[in-house]
């Protein structure tokens, strides 16, 4: 309750200092962009003509950012279906590629990895680095990355703080002599990523006793249920916080800058018109991580369904009256 106080105290000051007085607002002449200085999506309904599906991978930041843009951009007067939980981020980035949907989110660090051949030990240390490199390969394959996020949502190494106070962990170098005899949880594509379970073979060298694929809902219960020593988790997944778990520090740089972006073809971008980028700019202003933890947390802990949650941050946020 004190983090979701907070979080509205926040963006009812910010909503006051961006729109200012109702009067002076309900007089001033209606620009014909949706992204007038008030910080408030104004309807178009020109962009009714333009019909717009968004999509999702299949975790639960993922189908919150879908909600957000989709009611965002049905706010600013778009056409808009939803497509939500589609997968991994290969099967999002073909269904876009086959125009099954319009756009999904996708993070800088993912895409450099999954798509564009960068090893983990390659990738930027900079998010704005990191977005420009995939912004520029999703160019050369006709696609648009909209300017990324505050947030970042990276892979880190969670264990208990039971666990990191008996083995003395701090970083994840300190798993070294002691990994072999630890199981590591983590999502089903882990096994396969740069910056999961292969990252953590070949940049620090560790060999768990057992890697034991999991439902990425999950990957908390695992550990506070003591069924994984260690679980590969997201940095703005809420439990960390409120399940007193501890991250190691990544010493030697292996996740990556997890920035998400908004990708779409770019014929796609070119008809839906000026509006657009400028609605999604909006729309992720105030996606801080502390925001987006609380987002998340409202769907993982509190049980809200994450299009409630959506509606919750762009009401809040005043993006949407």
């Amino acid at each position: 309750m004190t983090r979701l106080l907070a979080l509205l105290l926040a963006c009812c000051a910010i909503f006051v200092a961006a729109c200012g007085d109702d009067e002076e607002e309900s007089s001033a002449p209606q620009s014909e962009s949706t992204a007038e200085s008030s910080g408030k999506i104004q309807r178009n309904e020109d962009n009714s003509k333009v019909q717009l599906t968004i999509g999702s991978k299949n975790f639960t930041e993922q189908k919150v950012l879908g909600e957000i843009y989709a009611q965002g951009l049905e706010a600013a007067g778009y056409n808009v279906n939803k497509d939500l939980n589609l997968g991994d981020e290969k099967t999002a980035l073909a269904a876009v590629k086959s125009d099954e949907i319009s756009a999904y989110p996708e993070y800088t660090g993912t895409a450099l990895l999954s798509f564009f051949g960068k090893k983990a030990d390659e990738l930027p240390k900079d998010p704005q680095a990191a977005y420009e490199e995939a912004r520029s390969g999703f160019e050369k394959d006709g696609l648009v990355a909209f300017p990324p996020t505050p947030f970042t949502s990276s892979n880190e190494v969670a264990v208990t703080q039971d666990t990191a106070d008996e083995l003395q962990l701090k970083t994840i170098s300190d798993l070294k002599g002691k990994s072999q005899d630890l199981t590591l949880y983590g999502s089903p594509e882990c096994r396969q990523r740069l910056d999961c379970l292969l990252g953590l073979q070949q940049v620090y060298g560790l060999k768990f006793a057992k890697f034991v694929p999991v439902d990425i809902a999950q990957r908390h219960e695992v550990l506070t249920s003591n069924r994984a020593d260690v679980s590969i988790v997201f940095t703005t997944d809420p439990q960390i916080q409120r399940e007193k778990e501890v991250l190691l520090e990544d010493d030697q740089g292996m996740f990556p800058p997890y920035n998400s972006t908004l990708v779409m073809k770019q014929e796609t971008a070119d008809a839906a018109g000026p509006d657009l980028e400028k609605t999604v700019e909006l729309l992720q202003e105030q996606l801080t991580d502390e925001n987006m933890q609380e987002l998340n947390a409202r769907v993982d802990l509190d049980k809200k369904d994450p299009a409630v949650v959506a509606e919750e941050y762009l009401t809040e946020t005043g993006l949407i009256g």
